[in-house]
């Protein structure tokens, strides 16, 4: 439970940190696509530290609901695969990386579908 917490706070500033950053930083340095893209990888990593919060919460509440563990690390992985795909992506155009991007997308999901059984099992 401490540590999806400490990981959703790192999430929360690093969100924070790079979107700052592509909204000042890359600004007239890449494609307004590439930057929609940086904001996509913003929001989703946003939203998903949010998840990694409401995850280590309720673990706080549910200690030996393992579908929630499962839920908190399929989050961190889809921010990682998610969100780091399209900040790599968007500032080198390597197709490469666009590729992995639904991974992190399938994780996310995963992680929700895993958030809902704890509801149902716990609640």
């Amino acid at each position: 439970m401490k540590l999806l917490l400490l990981l959703g706070a790192i999430n929360g500033f690093l969100a924070v940190a790079l979107g700052a950053f592509g909204a000042h930083g890359l600004e007239g340095k890449l494609s307004e696509k590439a930057i929609a893209t940086w904001e996509k990888a913003v929001d989703y990593q946003m939203f998903h530290t949010m998840a990694l919060f409401v995850t280590g919460l309720l673990l706080a509440k549910f200690p030996n609901a393992s579908s929630l563990t499962a839920a908190g690390w399929l989050f961190l992985i889809g921010i990682i695969l998610f969100s780091g795909s399209l900040y790599i992506y968007s500032t080198t155009s390597i197709k490469t990386f666009a590729m992995i991007t639904p991974l992190g997308g399938v994780a996310f999901l995963i992680g929700w579908v895993l958030i809902g059984i704890a509801v149902m099992r716990n609640l």
